[in-house]
């Protein structure tokens, strides 16, 4: 590396101690970005135990909500859930600066349930930084990289220069360099290299590193952000009243409850757009080069100027979100835009609610490189440059929460690579994190990558009820990156759940009886044979609660797990066909293929266009990276006896 200025500690905190950085010290893990990818990266690689440094333009933005003060949602609660199973920030930042919980979906099954929360911006980042602080093996340092060198293959890897006269030495790097890699701003005709307003972008040297040095595909993407406005300036009486819920969902499984009480939690506003908005966006296309562009920007967050092209005459949602409990700002979710400013006040004020509205900021578009993902392996590391990796925005995700999941993943690998441990993947059979780097690496995007639920083949297995179960074993005894406390809990929950399922299978009577004993009619007085209470549970009344208030003393010691008890209860027949079809998978994850293999010529029958995409992405195994590449567009029948690559 080479960076553009001396180094210099700062403080995070009135407690942050001012560490002096000792000249040609070792460190194990360098991350490069101070963001959701880059704190998730910095502190799982420290929890593996690599001795980690965190280098970011600033030290008082780090954990700072860039775009929307929120985390979580449908698909991305999911994540949230699971970086928070393997030990990660996000979760327990989010329930301590949560101002607004609520969850998505709720009309729907616990599969597709959504956990979101609203955010105080300063909570969140304070926590962040103070986590970071309290980490052992790491330390933050301001920084501006300008250049990286890195041998390939690599010897032993070239010394981080901070100055003239300090050099450091590390074993694996981790850019995250979100929206500011070779990023410019722009807002009506006027643009600015920056990755966020008031910051600098990073310098356009890692950018040519990246492309002319290592040889990888970099591709262009944009995005933006709306104005915020000045909340004593909205007309609330004229927008829809939406509260948050009245028993907060935490993200953490660590918290039982979130710190705010419900009457603490402020409410959202609805309104819509009008005519008028669609009449002032195609007033100001001749002033917008940003919606000019041929880039691509994310399809399922778009501006309004995309959403009024795209479907003219349409009223479009607009959400007027809190940014903290002592903030007088609202954040318009669904009113981006890159108009001149003037014409950004002109459109808000077509809106009833915003007829008299002030901006504080107006919105701006970012345009920045990205690397094609489907030049890293399942780890995350580059596949032509050991000791590499990359996680978020710059493998053309979107999102907080898919920065989270990859920086997380990314740090467990980079912490293993550097301690000569072997690199991990995971399965898209057991997580969402699976899900989003499997659908990277194989299929690659042409546009922001976003989580839902429906990229989940297997979703009813992974519920943001079960991530405990799913990934914290498994972080603390495989992968490292738990701690013990949260270990404890987790065997403490699962012993507590297995001992309850065999107490429900044990209570079996006739279902006259249930009907006697529970007082409901649901249960068909016709039905024979005898029902155990776990298939009770199955009906759609008839709760665990319900069922504890009839037999306490078998029941009651359990009432802490009694929606995860009806929930698993309520999957459990569906679990049970997935897990069979996972198991076929398994299998043809242990089939690997040889990285020479000539898809070209190969004797099965499949069309050219499968075989131009098996030979560009080179799969490491039969089953789950084809599911993301060739068999995506070449689908083969889950009947059929064997997979076209099976030898036989």
């Amino acid at each position: 590396f080479y960076v553009e200025n001396l180094w210099s500690v700062g403080n995070l905190s009135t407690s942050w101690k001012v560490h002096s950085l000792p000249i040609h010290r070792r460190y194990d893990v360098i991350v490069v970005g101070g963001g959701h990818a880059g704190t998730e990266a910095a502190a799982a690689a420290a929890r593996v135990g690599a001795e980690t440094l965190l280098v970011t333009q600033k030290i008082d933005t780090i954990g700072a909500l860039s775009c929307n003060p929120s985390l979580g949602g449908v698909g991305k609660g999911q994540l949230v859930r699971e970086v928070d199973a393997l030990d990660g920030l996000c979760g327990r930042a989010g329930d301590r600066a949560g101002i607004h919980f609520s969850v998505l979906n709720r009309s729907k099954g616990p599969a597709v349930w959504g956990p979101r929360a609203q955010l105080d911006r300063q909570r969140y980042r304070d926590f962040i930084q103070a986590e970071l602080l309290m980490g052992l093996n790491l330390l933050c340092i301001n920084c501006s990289l300008m250049l990286l060198l890195l041998s390939i293959p690599p010897p032993p890897p070239p010394p981080l220069f901070l100055s003239p006269f300090h050099s450091l030495l590390h074993l694996s790097v981790i850019l995250t360099t979100g929206t500011f890699l070779s990023g410019f701003l722009f807002l009506g005709q006027t643009s600015s290299p920056g990755g966020r307003i008031g910051d600098p972008p990073s310098s356009s040297g890692l950018s040519r590193t990246l492309k002319e040095t290592l040889g990888l595909q970099v591709g262009r993407l944009r995005t933006g952000t709306p104005p915020r406005i000045l909340k004593d300036s909205v007309d609330l009486t004229l927008a829809t009243l939406h509260p948050p819920d009245q028993h907060p969902t935490p993200f953490s499984f660590l918290n039982t409850h979130t710190h705010c009480k419900p009457e603490e939690q402020l409410p959202c506003y609805l309104v819509r757009t009008t005519p008028g908005v669609d009449r002032v966006v195609m007033e100001s296309l001749d002033d917008n080069s940003h919606i000019q562009e041929d880039t691509k920007g994310p399809r399922y967050c778009p501006s309004i100027e995309s959403r009024v092209l795209r479907f003219p005459g349409r009223s479009h949602q607009v959400w007027l979100e809190p940014e903290g409990m002592t903030s007088n700002l609202l954040y318009p979710q669904g009113l981006s835009m890159t108009m001149p400013p003037d014409m950004q006040l002109r459109l808000l004020r077509q809106i009833p609610a915003l007829h008299r509205v002030e901006i504080s900021t107006p919105g701006y578009g970012v345009q920045y490189d990205y690397v094609c993902p489907t030049q890293l392996c399942p780890s995350l590391q580059v596949k032509t440059t050991q000791g590499l990796f990359l996680a978020g925005q710059i493998n053309g995700t979107t999102g907080y929460e898919e920065a989270a999941a990859q920086g997380l993943w990314a740090g467990v690998n980079a912490a293993r690579s550097a301690l000569a441990a072997p690199l991990l993947a995971l399965s898209r059979t057991e997580s969402y994190i699976g899900v989003l780097i499997d659908d990277l690496v194989t299929r690659g995007v042409t546009e922001p990558y976003r989580m839902f639920t429906s990229r989940a083949e297997f979703r009813t297995l992974l519920r943001p009820d079960n991530a405990d179960l799913r990934l914290t074993l498994k972080g603390f005894e495989e992968v490292g990156c738990v701690s013990a406390q949260r270990y404890n809990e987790a065997v403490r929950v699962k012993e507590g759940l297995e001992e309850a399922f065999s107490t429900l299978g044990s209570l079996s009577r006739s279902p006259r009886d249930w009907r006697k004993t529970l007082e409901t009619s649901s249960i068909s007085q016709n039905k024979g044979g005898t029902l155990t209470a776990t298939e009770l549970l199955q009906y759609n009344d008839i709760t665990y609660d319900d069922l504890a208030a009839a037999l306490p003393e078998s029941l009651a010691p359990f009432l802490e797990f009694s929606q995860r008890l009806k929930i698993e209860a309520v999957y459990r027949p569906h679990c049970e066909l997935q897990k069979k079809e996972i198991q076929r998978i398994e299998r043809e994850e242990g089939m690997y293929l040889s990285p020479d293999l000539d898809y070209l010529s190969l004797p099965v029958s499949l069309s050219n266009e499968v075989r131009e995409i098996l030979d560009r992405v080179r799969p490491t195994t039969v089953s789950s990276d084809l599911v993301g590449s060739a068999l995506f567009l070449h689908p083969i029948s889950h009947n059929t006896k064997h997979s076209p690559f099976s030898l036989q």
